[in-house]
């Protein structure tokens, strides 16, 4: 089989992070990593000497695009997930993936994993489901022949946001509050069978659409409960009622230009969207990792849980 030459945007961010371990495993040929967090580039280069890291902005074109040549299979995974400001979503979702695609169709990348997201099947409207929805429209426009995979609400290893700030902030405070009855069903996918799922992809080149979807649901409020189980956390879990919650991160805002947790997607948790679920472990042929075991691997592994990415 002719050799393969890997790259992976936003390789320093979650996904990345938990794909380039598998890959490096499997000794799958070539890797280049880019991303242009110089805290988490510089956590990636440490943990991985032996691959070719890249720091680069990808809104802006540069060097980094000849990164591209010779590149037989691109994994796209750049995101803006958070934020306060409408072009910070912009910039990175939409601008920069229109620099990554002049320089993929100028090399002739032949195939491509597009990482969406569930949101931009969901009933949320914000800055991020719309430039989501923008990202994989102008990725499918392409013509590169491609999969596109769309997760939703991930955890797993180097989990700065989301089920990660939560486990961290149980720890630091002895009482944890959860919004209203904290009854809003998740669905939550562990990054490790995430990233399982796209090395499966590269190797058999799928196309298609998929709705990558945790295979188990489960309410918001006992979600935190089986993270403090995990995480042996002495912090008590007390309801508040929704309306205080969202002056709370409101207040933070004011202090934190760049919050773990904002009132939009406080608002997302508690929209009512039940997503598919597809058979994605027969598909694409990996293990569906059950939700307490991947809670386990993640805040206990003694190599990666105590890696954490910066904002």
């Amino acid at each position: 089989m002719p050799a393969k030459k890997i790259v992976v945007t936003g390789a320093a961010g979650l996904v990345g992070q938990n794909l380039l371990p598998l890959l490096k495993q499997k000794n799958v040929g070539e890797i280049v990593a880019l991303d242009k967090h110089p805290t988490n580039t510089a956590t990636l280069r440490r943990l991985h000497p032996e691959l070719r890291v890249v720091e680069a902005d990808l809104a802006e074109g540069g060097p980094w695009q000849d990164e591209l040549e010779g590149c037989t299979h691109l994994v796209i995974g750049h995101a803006q997930i958070g934020g306060l400001y409408h072009q910070e979503f912009v910039r990175n979702n939409i601008k920069a993936t229109e620099r990554l695609l002049e320089a993929a169709l100028r090399w002739r990348v032949p195939y491509a994993v597009s990482i969406s997201s569930s949101v931009v099947t969901s009933k949320a409207v914000d800055d991020y489901t719309e430039t989501k929805k923008a990202q994989e429209a102008l990725i499918a426009a392409s013509g590169i022949k491609q999969v596109v995979l769309r997760p939703t609400l991930m955890f797993g290893w180097f989990d700065r946001k989301h089920v990660g700030w939560l486990a961290r902030f149980m720890q630091k405070t002895p009482v944890f509050p959860i919004p209203g009855d904290g009854r809003y069903l998740r669905q939550p996918l562990y990054a490790g069978d995430f990233s399982a799922i796209i090395s499966s992809a590269l190797e058999s080149e799928i196309t298609g659409a998929y709705n990558i979807t945790g295979q188990e649901r489960i309410d918001y409020i006992d979600l935190i409960r089986a993270v403090k189980q995990a995480i042996r956390a002495k912090a008590r879990i007390q309801k508040i009622p929704y309306s205080v919650f969202g002056a709370m991160l409101k207040a933070n805002a004011l202090l934190d230009k760049n919050p773990a947790f904002t009132i939009k997607q406080l608002e997302a948790l508690v929209t009512p969207d039940v997503f598919e679920v597809i058979d994605w472990p027969g598909v694409f042929r990996v293990r569906a990792t059950p939700l307490r075991e991947a809670l386990e691997t993640t805040f206990r592994d003694p190599v990666y849980s105590k890696v954490v990415l910066d904002f």
